[in-house]
């Protein structure tokens, strides 16, 4: 039912009605109404990628360096009360409430996974009817709470997100930048300790078993509220970790090399995410580091996705 991917579980692209029809929601008089409480992050010449890469193949060596503007970020992802206040000024229906389904992670659909339709090759992930947004196990769970990241959300849902709110999604480099909080060519925002199982858990990852058993030794086991967990030194909270996070690029491996330019032609139309979820490991996915990233078809929905808004112009 599903196209086999890495960390993110891709929806059948091209072939639901999310990619055929677009609600219209009115976001005539909203643009730059809603703003949350933002930092700023000073431009300057800032770092794409990484000279210590872990996960080569995935594009994240060969930096580069470029001067950007100054930002203003979310200190969050967007969290449900923001993307209800959105709905409710709106009327604006997601890709999953389209299509009716999104992916859930097996031990967190209620009443147990058996019988649920899987991802051939990551069977944890299930088609659960109905689970959305404000229901993200399926309807049968538990509504959404106001300060957990809203999941269950598109690239075209990220988007129509952010144009309402007068902001717009990050591009790679001005989002590694944010992440590194002003400490240079770090693997996380504070710095290179590595998490663990143990005793150093700085965010919200795997500790365990993967995919059996999470011990949630960092206090979640599943998402944690968007400001939870320490800030870095720009003051953005989770930047690795919680949940996946959509940017404004296409993903494409930066290498001029001929395995590249195959890669990139396979995932022509495929938007780039970075920092990682609640469900990355060392043992299984080490994507919650700064360069590292991933990419996945625009119509995907799922459990660990979300995103956070950047303003090009300070609140007023």
């Amino acid at each position: 039912m599903a196209e086999k991917g890495c960390c993110t579980p891709s929806a059948p692209q091209g072939g639901g009605p999310a990619t055929l029809c677009n609600v219209a929601a009115d976001l005539t008089g909203t643009t730059g109404r809603h703003r949350r409480d933002c930092v700023p992050v000073p431009g300057g010449k800032a770092q794409l990628g990484t000279a210590r890469p872990l996960i080569a193949a995935d594009g994240e060596g060969n930096p580069q360096r470029r001067t950007i503007r100054p930002l203003w970020w979310e200190r969050g992802a967007t969290s449900v009360a923001q993307f209800r206040e959105f709905v409710a000024a709106t009327g604006y229906v997601t890709i999953a409430e389209r299509l009716g389904w999104s992916f859930v992670f097996h031990s967190h659909v209620p009443g147990g996974a058996e019988g649920t339709l899987g991802v051939e090759g990551l069977e944890w992930w299930r088609r659960i009817d109905g689970a959305s947004w404000h229901h993200p196990c399926g309807p049968d769970g538990a509504p959404a709470k106001d300060e957990m990241p809203a999941t269950h959300l598109g690239h075209e849902d990220a988007t129509a997100f952010a144009a309402w709110a007068g902001g717009r999604l990050p591009r790679e480099i001005e989002w590694e930048h944010a992440a590194r909080g002003g400490l240079g060519d770090v693997h996380y925002p504070w710095g290179d300790r590595h998490p663990d199982d143990d005793d150093f858990q700085p965010c919200n990852i795997w500790q365990g078993r993967f995919p059996t058993h999470d011990t949630g030794a960092d206090g979640w086991a599943g998402p944690a509220p968007v400001l939870s967990f320490a800030p870095n030194g720009y003051g953005l909270h989770q930047m690795v970790g919680n949940v996946w996070e959509w940017t404004a690029e296409p993903f494409r491996i930066r290498s001029a090399s001929v395995t590249a330019r195959r890669m990139n032609v396979a995932a022509q139309g495929r938007r780039l995410l970075k920092g990682g979820s609640f469900l990355c490991h060392q043992s299984y996915c080490h994507r919650y580091r700064i360069a590292a990233r991933t990419g996945n078809t625009p119509d995907s929905t799922s459990a660990h996705t979300g995103f956070r808004v950047v303003y090009d112009a300070p609140p007023a």
